[in-house]
């Protein structure tokens, strides 16, 4: 008989942010599988549990050994940070699923998302319609990424960049600086958080013309205000639109 498995999103990866839905999906399981520096946010949860983790670029790996363990009959939870749903496991578990034609039950836990985690510690950024975009071009091209930009700036959504930066991408942070200034202004208030809702969280709040002059690597979240947007004492407020 088939078992179930949970894809669940642990949240920023301190206990006070995660779900109860997802320590009851942990609970419940027998086997634990993820990436191994999400595996340390929970370790004491998991100490009697079969555990599985692996490194970096292994995704599709840690989905079919979740899908091989629940076709033995156990309650799997394959781990994402964040939310399981945004750029996490959830839909690559669920095409593995459907590609292997198995009948097993598949069960997302949502958590809260680095947008989400980043925007509290900043005030009230996203309070408006936002775009979130990944500038990691491992998966979607260079030319992609830049258009999506485009049409969001030139929307004047709030934008969101996960993935902003990293040691051999160092780039694609200049160029997306470079789109939102055709579109907005170079006082649009920016907030740059690292390790957002975890510990050693980083905040710099700045504007557009000057957020390269700080640190910005791929454990940041980079949000981009849009016209309406502004700093009240250490907060960016986006106003919803209501009369006060």
């Amino acid at each position: 008989m088939s078992g179930k498995i949970y894809v669940v999103g642990l949240g920023p990866g301190g206990r006070s942010h995660m779900t109860i839905k997802a320590l009851q999906a942990l609970e419940e399981s027998e086997v634990i599988v993820g990436y191994k520096t999400y595996i340390e946010f929970i370790e004491d949860l998991v100490k009697n549990k079969e555990v599985e983790s692996s490194g970096m670029k292994k995704e599709l790996d840690r989905c079919r050994l979740a899908l091989e363990k629940a076709l033995e009959g156990k309650r799997v939870s394959l781990i994402s940070s964040g939310d399981a749903g945004v750029y996490g496991m959830a839909g690559i578990m669920l095409e593995v699923v459907k590609e292997a034609g198995a009948d097993v039950e598949v069960e997302v836990i949502p958590g809260i998302s680095a947008v989400n985690a980043a925007a509290s510690v900043l005030g009230a950024p996203v309070m408006h319609d936002f775009a979130v975009i990944s500038l990691s071009d491992l998966l979607t091209s260079w030319e992609v990424i830049e258009k999506r930009l485009e049409c969001a700036a030139q929307g004047d959504f709030i934008i969101a960049l996960y993935n902003p930066k990293s040691h051999g991408r160092t780039q694609q942070i200049v160029k997306a600086q470079e789109v939102m200034r055709k579109y907005k202004s170079a006082q649009t208030p920016v907030g740059i958080v690292r390790n957002a809702q975890r510990e050693g969280q980083e905040i710099q709040i700045t504007t557009l013309d000057k957020m390269l002059e700080y640190d910005i690597d791929m454990l940041s979240v980079v949000i981009i205000g849009n016209s309406t947007t502004y700093i009240h004492e250490g907060k960016i407020i986006t106003p919803r639109g209501y009369r006060l």
